[in-house]
């Protein structure tokens, strides 16, 4: 179908600004709005015709009029001009060319934002339809746009078919209710009777009423409505859309693995005064070399004030670290020195002979050589290792702000798996997914909540998918993606939560329909990972979208895993897909670079094959020219596990 076919929906998007308009200020809302649509925020959606006008009310009117009446353009976007300023006409100019009002998007848009800030009460913003173009107000901020956007996203598609009387194809692409379109189609009472006896009959036992029909198996989609993104541009996606959590304060010995989010500068001077390099004797240069009565000795953690100045002719021992004594200006090591004489039987050292002419300044660590006062530590940014707890308590900063662990909940999906722990019933597989993605999380430092297994059933689905949004930033969901009847996660997201879909398939093997969506819930915006069900596909979509989320969530500068090169061992019958394939990997002696063992049969419910495995080649897809990469070529490859 060509982009301009029936299932294409077109858009204009309409920025309404004085100062945009006269050039004084960039547009930023309006580029931001056709970014959204281009990347696929509303499936078949493209921008036709983007325009900017001043705050007048016969601009703005001649534009709707023109892209309804002549273009017919099928959704127009205003943003701007729908707040409290004498300037601000847009709703009223909206509300005298449409023929309908739309309330209940309206009031959609308005209650979503109104649960992200209190200012939503001053939008006074409008939309509803004329002819069979739907024209929407949104607010003239960037944010405030995209937000409002995203909530009515997801009914756009089904509001220009009814419009333009598409039901047919809604059906096909977007497996919208049935029932529902018929209640709305049909206003005699019968048909709407049945569907609410059926409701009451199905689900009187449950609280989370999910508005999903799944009853017309023979009417689901036979393809998937999503375009095949790559791997790079879906991790773009996700990270886009990942924010930075806020920052809290905790004692230094409780970071490891955290990203700090402040400077840290050292409280004082390293060392904080002149310390000896050597064991051996603190002198003054100037007495050069011979011999010299020892007066005693100064030793590590004795304080130096204590001591008198010291004179020519004398010298005095001193150990590693220790302070050197007022007066002396430098450190002789013990082997460039001779005994002359010793007392009470070899316990005191009475006179010795310096056999080299010192220097001044030599062995000693001047104050403030390691590490000057006020002197930046660790920089914003950096992740704390143990070299780096130790730097912290080197600089006496025992309390410093990090960024916030993101917590990260783990829902499995599937009639057919069970806990392993229980005997295994007929027709059930062990769920191993949960033990996996658990762990990992957990080897990479981030808090995991097991929110158990969603059957596969709507109530089931969306209940559970509930208690996971409640109690995490991000949701990770394995099964329920790909192209089977039970597959409810895409639907209830969108229908029941109201998600916006980002990406529902990526060209990739494993792991083609993963699936990516930010929602609003509790006035928090979450992000939902949905992984196929197959536990090598589970693990290898974790490391590329998953775990870069989590860093980013974290404070990570660079989220993306480590890739290194490393040459095949075997020829390898390339996919049509790009493949993530298991393998380890070996150092031979002179030769820096590793060769990558394959663990065996990459099949990807075969988690055999990620036993040993250090990392993931990623080989490229087939082509014409090259069908098998041959043994020793040198390939990028996703370090998986510690080297």
């Amino acid at each position: 179908m060509s982009a301009k076919g029936s299932s294409s929906i077109t858009f204009g998007i309409l920025t309404v600004s004085d100062s945009c308009s006269q050039g004084k200020a960039e547009d930023k809302s309006g580029p931001n709005l056709i970014n959204l649509i281009t990347k696929g925020l509303i499936a078949g959606g493209e921008v036709i015709v983007h325009h900017c006008v001043p705050d007048e009310e016969e601009d703005i009117k001649e534009v709707l009029e023109e892209w309804a009446d002549i273009k017919h353009v099928d959704v127009i976007l205003t943003t701007g001009g729908t707040g409290f300023s004498c300037r601000d006409v847009t709703p009223e100019v909206t509300k005298k060319v449409i023929q309908r009002e739309t309330p209940g998007l309206t009031i959609a848009m308005f209650n979503k934002s109104l649960a992200i800030t209190p200012f939503a009460m001053l939008s006074r913003a409008a939309s509803g339809i004329r002819d069979s173009t739907l024209i929407i107000n949104l607010p003239g901020s960037t944010k405030g746009a995209q937000e409002c956007l995203e909530i009515v996203a997801p009914a756009i598609p089904h509001a220009v078919a009814l419009m333009k009387n598409r039901t047919a194809e809604v059906m096909a692409t977007h497996k919208i209710v049935q029932s529902n379109v018929a209640s709305l189609q049909t206003c005699g009472g019968h048909h709407h009777r049945h569907h609410h006896h059926h409701h009451h009959d199905h689900h009187h036992h449950h609280h989370s009423d999910s508005k999903v029909d799944t009853s017309r198996v023979a009417r689901r989609a036979r393809e998937s409505p999503y375009p095949l993104l790559d791997v790079d541009t879906a991790q773009k996606i996700v990270l886009e859309n990942t924010e930075v959590l806020g920052t809290e304060t905790v004692k230094f010995t409780e970071a490891l693995g955290r990203v700090l989010a402040e400077d840290v500068v050292a409280k004082d001077p390293l060392p904080p005064f002149p310390a000896s390099i050597k064991d051996g004797y603190a002198v003054l240069a100037s007495d050069g070399a011979g011999k010299r009565k020892v007066l005693g000795s100064a030793i590590a953690g004795v304080n130096p004030g204590e001591q008198e100045k010291l004179q020519a002719g004398y010298c005095l021992r001193i150990n590693t670290g220790a302070p050197v004594p007022a007066g002396a200006d430098c450190v002789v090591q013990v082997e460039d020195t001779k005994l002359i004489q010793e007392a009470d039987d070899g316990k005191i050292e009475v006179e010795i002979e310096i056999l080299i002419p010192p220097k001044v300044g030599q062995d000693i660590r001047p104050v403030g050589s390691d590490m000057a006062q006020g002197e930046l530590v660790l920089p914003r940014g950096s992740t704390l290792g143990s070299s780096e707890l130790g730097l912290l308590a080197t600089a006496g900063v025992t309390h410093i702000q990090v960024y916030k662990l993101p917590i990260v909940s783990i829902l499995s999906t599937g009639n057919e798996i069970q806990d392993p722990s229980k005997p295994l019933e007929p027709g059930r597989i062990r769920d191993s997914n949960k033990t996996t993605l658990m762990s990992l999380m957990k080897e990479h430092g981030f808090p995991a909540v097991d929110v158990g297994i969603a059957r596969d059933d709507q109530e089931s689905v969306l209940s559970k998918l509930k208690e996971a949004l409640a109690a995490s930033d991000l949701v990770v969901t394995t099964g329920g993606v790909s192209m089977g009847e039970k597959d409810l996660l895409k639907e209830i997201l969108v229908t029941d939560l109201g998600a916006v879909i980002h990406f529902g398939r990526v060209k990739m093997k494993p792991g083609k329909p993963t699936t990516f969506a930010t929602c609003m819930f509790n006035g928090k915006k979450k992000l939902v990972l949905g992984l196929p069900g197959n536990p090598v596909s589970a693990t290898v979509t974790s490391h590329l979208y998953v775990l870069p989320s989590l860093r980013k969530m974290s404070g990570y500068a660079s989220p993306l895993g480590t890739i290194i090169k490393a040459t095949t061992d075997v020829d390898i019958s390339l996919d049509p897909r790009p493949e993530y394939h298991r393998a380890a990997l070996t150092w031979l002696p002179d030769n820096p670079v590793p060769k990558a063992i394959s663990t065996g049969n990459q099949i990807s419910s075969r988690l055999l094959s990620f036993s040993s495995a250090k990392c993931l080649l990623i080989l490229p897809g087939r082509t014409e020219k090259l069908q098998v990469l041959p043994a020793g070529t040198l390939v990028n490859a996703l370090v998986v596990a510690r080297l």
